[in-house]
């Protein structure tokens, strides 16, 4: 079980540089969003601002619940006295 965890650990360290290469640029000619060579502004990619505080705020909030549990559990077992 190790052994396959380790090949797609290295599997993963290898291939994900070659999945986020960046595309490469297009064909010579068309257009900068400064130029008036009809090749139009270049389309603004989407902000990710949103959806990342999102997940940040989620991401805190489960921690702190995960935390929270955890200490209260560990309080618990602490007052009771065993027999």
């Amino acid at each position: 079980m190790k052994k396959i965890k380790l090949v797609f650990i290295l599997l993963a360290i290898f291939a994900l540089p070659l999945i986020s290469l960046p595309d490469p640029p297009g064909p010579p000619g068309s257009g900068t969003p400064g130029s008036n060579q009809g090749g139009g502004v270049t389309p603004v990619g989407a902000p990710i601002d949103g959806g990342l505080g999102i997940l940040l705020a989620l991401g805190l909030g489960y921690g702190g619940k995960k935390l929270y549990n955890a200490r209260k559990a560990k309080h618990v077992n602490i007052a009771e006295p065993e027999n």
